[in-house]
Formats: C-alpha cells, sequence, structure tokens
C-alpha cells in the first residue's frame, strides 16, 4: 500500500470523524457532551455554545473534504496541521476547568495528535512531488 493510499484513508478518516462529531452537536447537543470530559454542564441554557462548537467542528470537516476530493493535497496538509489546535485546545480547556484527564488526553489529545500525523504524513508525501528532480530535455540532434 503506497504512502499516499494511507494518507488519503486517514485523512477520509478524520473529515467523516469531524462531520460526524459536528453534526452530533449541533443536532443533540445535550447528549454529545457526556464524553468531552469537562466536569460539569454549563449554567443555565449551554446548548448554544455546543451549537457554535458544532458549526465549528463541521466547517472544519467539509475544508478537509474539499481539499481531499479536488486533489489539493499540499494544502491540505497545511489544513490539516492547523485544525489540529481545535483538540489541543479543547484537551487544554479540559484539563483547565479540572475535567477528566482521561478525556483530555485519550480523546482532545489523541485526535490532535492523529490529525498532526496526517497533515505530517501528507505533506511528507507532496515535499516527494516537489522535490523530484526535473525531467532532463533529450538529447537535440543536429
Amino acid at each position: 500500500m503506497s504512502l499516499k493510499n494511507v494518507n488519503t484513508f486517514l485523512a477520509t478518516a478524520c473529515v467523516l470523524f469531524v462531520l460526524w462529531l459536528g453534526l452530533s452537536f449541533i443536532l443533540a447537543p445535550e447528549t454529545s457532551t457526556q464524553g468531552v470530559g469537562l466536569p460539569t454542564w454549563p449554567a443555565g441554557n449551554g446548548d448554544g455554545f455546543l451549537i457554535m462548537k458544532g458549526t465549528r467542528e463541521l466547517s472544519m470537516g467539509l475544508v478537509i473534504g474539499i481539499l481531499l476530493l479536488t486533489g489539493h493535497r499540499r494544502a491540505l496538509g497545511w489544513v490539516l496541521l492547523m485544525e489540529a489546535v481545535a483538540p489541543f485546545g479543547d484537551m487544554i480547556n479540559v484539563l483547565a476547568h479540572h475535567g477528566s484527564m482521561a478525556a483530555a488526553f485519550g480523546i482532545h489529545g489523541l485526535t490532535s495528535s492523529v490529525i498532526v500525523i496526517t497533515g505530517l504524513l501528507i505533506l511528507r508525501e507532496t515535499g516527494k512531488a516537489h522535490e523530484a528532480p526535473a525531467p532532463t530535455p533529450a538529447a537535440q540532434h543536429v
């Protein structure tokens, strides 16, 4: 199996996971919060904030998916590295609010790491294409 096939599989898994996560926060915010690792439900009606999180996740998944479908693999690698900041921030947020360390590292930290690894692998794949020597022109007959 080629590096490109592995990367495509990993990027597709990222797209599907992020889209599913976003839709779950939009469609059922109260049930989606169970596994995020925060110790308590926000005071009052926190659904609006959770729907905003879902919209963020959904838009991130769409960006990754569009880059994957259109073949912009180098941009995809860079975007994945940028988007890994979101689950990393979620991990920091859970830890800062004395939430579950298992969820912080096992869900958010692991997700961020997988996205970073996928982005780096895609950049490695596309970097090889950029480093390939240009073909030399055929010898001219005089």
